[in-house]
């Protein structure tokens, strides 16, 4: 049977964590936010079954069992580093931790990524996908867009993208239900749901005083709302840059003029001060404004 080790970088951060006493100093050591540390002494933790720090507000100091594995661990960390690696000169490459919710990902992230990399190409990316009003933890990731209302306490937040909601149909399904010409005509469709792009908004715009539908398809991902849609599931709202290739190749139709301007939901960057110090992720978050703030 495999002998289970613990997990080196959890090891690092504990070792930082008590030789500074303070998580957040530890973390801005180790170039990764206090939260992604407190994970990792989480995670070390859970390994070991042992409580490793006592935490008191924001003070931490050694448990009993804490201050005898800081001795083992200081001297596998100790053999490690002074292991001699006479190939080793080459410095680590900066890399970036990007966490986006998928449609972001798919239709905006990817095809304008290429010219990051053009500009950086010394600055590897990682891109890691979230959902969007589920996953509100920074986790490990240096740098965040989120999907939602722009309100996240001790976090630095920036908007990046606002785009217009409208409603859009498949061809198929509005022959199907007779065509759609008016807006009462709206009441003999399914009208797709998702908390991400609540309909309540959108009817106000329109003039409606119609309640929010509660018995439909509900999808909290845009980018598969929009392929229920294509498929003939109903009516749904969605946005320009997502609908722009299924409307140009007649997969979906917009229907009627009216369009959400401010929607309640928008895209934001989403930070702690202290990742921004990293010039790789300082770059990273200065390439998003200026890409996704100009999107015409």
């Amino acid at each position: 049977m495999a002998t289970r080790l613990p997990p080196v970088h959890a090891l690092s951060a504990f070792e930082a964590a008590a030789r500074l006493s303070s998580f957040a100093i530890a973390a801005d050591e180790l170039c990764i936010t206090p939260s992604a540390l407190s994970h990792r002494i989480r995670l070390l933790e859970e390994f070991v079954g042992e409580r490793l720090f006592i935490r008191d507000g924001r003070a931490v100091t050694l448990s009993e069992f804490g201050r005898r594995y800081l001795d083992v661990v200081r001297f596998a960390l100790r053999a490690l580093s002074d292991f001699p690696l006479p190939h080793k000169s080459v410095a680590a490459q900066p890399r970036v931790k990007v966490t986006v919710p998928p449609t972001f990902a798919r239709y905006l992230l990817m095809p304008h990524l290429a010219s990051f990399a053009e500009r950086h190409p010394d600055i590897v990316v990682e891109v890691c996908l979230s959902v969007p009003l589920y996953d509100l933890s920074l986790s490990e990731s240096d740098v965040e867009v989120r999907f939602g209302a722009g309100k996240y306490p001790d976090m630095v937040t920036e908007k990046l993208l606002e785009e217009p909601a409208f409603p859009v149909a498949s061809p198929a399904y509005l022959e199907k239900i007779g065509g759609i010409a008016s807006l009462a005509d709206l009441r003999k469709a399914t009208l797709l749901r998702s908390a991400l792009e609540a309909w309540q908004p959108w009817f106000e715009a329109a003039g409606l005083d119609w309640p929010e539908p509660n018995d439909t398809l509900r999808v909290d991902d845009l980018g598969l709302l929009l392929e229920a849609i294509k498929h003939g599931h109903g009516v749904g709202l969605t946005r320009q840059h997502f609908a722009r290739q299924m409307i140009e190749r007649g997969e979906v139709v917009q229907l009627f003029d009216i369009r959400l301007t401010a929607p309640a939901h928008a895209y934001y960057v989403v930070y702690e001060e202290a990742a921004r110090a990293r010039p790789e992720v300082a770059c990273f978050i200065a390439w998003l404004l200026e890409t996704f703030r100009g999107l015409a």
